[in-house]
């Protein structure tokens, strides 16, 4: 069994010092994992991977009702928490976008923007749910091969 597994069995145990032994050894696992989704977004993102490690770390880590069954399951729940982390942070730009709050100013056919980042993170995100109301296990799937970057066989394994 894995240094890593190990650390995950005594996460789940209620070892208060479990998590401060794992992070070093899947930290450099994650930011792969933060580098290889922040290649596939647009220019102007503004979160860094490292950032998006520290908060998915956070998520993961603080999340007492989760039961780790092992190193991959892990890892898909990392890249899951890395995609809601950056579709959060798109909510965020689109609500800003949309004023937040301010009172509406006229409209003008001009200011109709092309779809950025930000909406197609929304539109990945709903296409998403949408598959996982109609097939949780393709879901899973387009998950761990598009945010996670696993192959078929790791997928399989996971």
């Amino acid at each position: 069994m894995s240094d890593v597994t190990q650390l995950l069995q005594a996460l789940d145990a209620g070892d208060p010092q479990a998590a401060d032994r794992l992070l070093p050894l899947v930290y450099q696992k994650l930011r792969q994992l933060a580098a290889a989704r922040m290649a596939q977004e647009k220019p102007g993102q503004t979160l860094q991977a490292t950032a998006l490690v520290h908060e998915a770390w956070l998520r993961l880590a603080g999340s007492d009702q989760q039961q780790w069954r092992g190193r991959s399951h892990f890892f898909g729940a990392a890249a899951e928490a890395m995609r809601r982390v950056l579709i959060d942070q798109a909510r965020r730009k689109a609500s800003s976008k949309r004023g937040a709050g301010q009172s509406p100013d006229e409209w003008h056919e001009s200011a109709v923007a092309s779809p950025g980042p930000t909406e197609e993170m929304l539109a990945v995100h709903e296409a998403l749910d949408a598959l996982a109301a109609e097939d949780t296990t393709a879901a899973e799937v387009v998950k761990l091969r598009y945010f996670v970057g696993l192959t078929i066989p790791e997928i399989a394994d996971v």
